[in-house]
């Protein structure tokens, strides 16, 4: 004959979801990147317009730096991996860095 078991659950347990933390992706200027490949890199691997990519080149040409998007963790890093990466490729010490909101 089967035993029954039973278990005590307590009531007042709540889990707490919280909303994963947003990193903001800041790319940099250099003296050896070409506008053109940044403007390339904003609208391929951040989907931006050319007009809002040639607004944040010329954001990170006249201010050294410019904060392009806002993404959770796993998404800004996989960016930032995506530009390093492009910039190997085509030659440029172009950085890109994410920092926590």
């Amino acid at each position: 004959m089967a035993e029954k078991v039973s278990f005590n659950i307590e009531e007042n347990v709540k889990d707490e979801i919280k909303e994963p933390g947003k990193f903001a992706i800041i790319l940099h200027n250099d003296h050896y990147t070409t506008m053109d490949f940044v403007v390339t890199i904003l609208k391929e691997v951040f989907q931006k317009t050319p007009a809002e990519a040639n607004k944040l080149m010329l954001d990170v040409h006249r201010n050294g730096w410019s904060r392009v998007a806002v993404y959770p963790y796993d998404i800004a890093a996989t960016k930032v991996c995506q530009v390093e990466n492009r910039s190997a490729q085509a030659g440029f010490p172009f950085k890109c860095t994410m920092e926590k909101e």
